[in-house]
């Protein structure tokens, strides 16, 4: 899917989509034979209308199900060993052999030789079975609404979140605002879900969730301003293009890459990262489900599938949040080693463009769990004084210091 080998990942679909189109043509041809409306139904299926509507299709159930299926159980399984070593014990280690379909599976036990990925996948499967209850005196239609809401949002932020630079749904010229706004919409779905539900402890979790989630996105947007100062563009394929190269510093070429986290952006690196902590929901900053004084926080309520939505798309959130702070300060998808060879005239990557993004991304959430897991909860006067007294001030700070580096050149 890189550059090299795919500049376009609507476009390579649009090929295989009008190809596929044109042998279904091809087949109602043949099969209607006298008959007018199957041939004006081949026409019409050729059309450009038709073709991009499917390709669009196409597209985003690529995306979703590369994020979803493929790295959403991946990152769960990642912090589920991650911080399973870190409390010193294995973990879940459920095998494929565990399956019943196996014959020589005698004993009919879980068998506790495998790496566990399943687990993940047993995990949706027990949910799916167990009974969604709905409070009885709870607003069922907002309390329905509400996982709908936080699960449309968080998927929002992958549609212009390219995975490299072929690899993307939509190429916005404002695709990092675009992310940034639905990140801002899961606070709403969160306020709603803790008031339906008719409940003192998901009401306090949704108040918390609320105030830390507002709290935090301001400094995040002054950040990414002091960003745009150097960037002068928010198109995160357009930054990622500005770090592919060395540092030139007085005339001399460094051998270190010129992501935006090796200079001046430093602070509003930082500003922005601890913010992104925030709206993961992550310890330090997981006040709104303290489960020890408010049970499970806003998400109490929620039982079955509804709430393995709830719970999985916060998976989803760091996987999003770790994308974003690699295309704004870590370069995004550009590698140190990345070299092609050619097969004649076509040029195949060795390391291709997903790689490095991935490896980051995972870098990012693999720090997140050790970070989340490693530290306590901070009160909720604590954190609403480090959104409001600490951060702005210091994204702030970053402004002018970018400023004043883009004046001096």
């Amino acid at each position: 899917m890189s550059a090299p080998l795919v500049p376009d990942l609507f476009g390579l679909c649009k090929v295989l989509t009008a190809a596929i189109i044109w042998i279904v043509q091809q087949i109602i041809y043949a099969l209607a034979g006298p008959i007018p409306p199957l041939a004006g139904l081949g026409d019409f299926l050729g059309t450009d209308f038709v073709i991009t509507l499917v390709t669009w299709l196409i597209v985003v159930t690529v995306v979703v199900l590369w994020v979803t299926v493929i790295n959403l159980f991946t990152i769960m399984w990642v912090e589920r060993k991650l911080y399973s070593r870190l409390q010193d014990r294995y973990g879940i280690m459920i095998s494929v052999w565990s399956l019943p379909f196996w014959p020589f599976n005698r004993t009919r036990r879980p068998t506790h030789r495998g790496t566990g990925y399943l687990q993940n996948l047993a995990d949706g499967i027990k949910l799916i079975q167990k009974e969604n209850i709905t409070p009885r005196n709870a607003d069922s239609a907002m309390f329905h609404i509400s996982p709908v809401l936080i699960a449309s949002s968080t998927l929002m932020a992958f549609a212009v979140l390219p995975w490299s630079s072929g690899f993307y749904v939509a190429n916005l010229d404002l695709g990092i605002l675009f992310i940034l706004a639905a990140f801002s919409l899961a606070p709403l779905g969160i306020l709603i879900a803790g008031w339906s539900a008719n409940n003192k402890y998901t009401l306090v979790g949704g108040l918390r969730a609320a105030a830390m989630l507002l709290s935090y996105s301001i400094p995040a947007v002054l950040a990414v301003i002091a960003l745009v100062f150097f960037t002068g563009s928010l198109n995160p394929i357009v930054i990622v293009g500005q770090q592919d190269r060395p540092i030139v510093l007085a005339g001399t070429t460094l051998p270190i890459p010129a992501w935006y986290v090796f200079g001046p952006q430093f602070l509003g690196f930082l500003v922005f990262t601890v913010a992104m902590i925030a709206e993961m929901e992550r310890v330090p900053f997981d006040i709104p489900e303290a489960e020890a004084e408010l049970v499970e926080g806003w998400t109490t309520e929620y039982s079955g599938m509804r709430f393995g939505i709830v719970f999985a798309f916060k998976w989803l959130r760091m996987l999003a949040a770790s994308g974003l702070i690699s295309i704004l300060y870590l370069g995004g998808w550009s590698g140190p080693v990345f070299a092609t060879v050619f097969v004649g005239s076509i040029p195949i990557p060795i390391f291709p463009e997903e790689f490095w993004f991935v490896l980051r991304v995972y870098g990012l959430s693999a720090f997140f769990v050790v970070l989340s897991w490693s530290v306590p909860r901070v009160r909720i006067d604590q954190i609403l004084n480090i959104g409001w007294k600490r951060l702005i001030p210091y994204s702030l700070l970053a402004i002018l210091i970018a400023a004043g580096f883009r004046v001096l050149g």
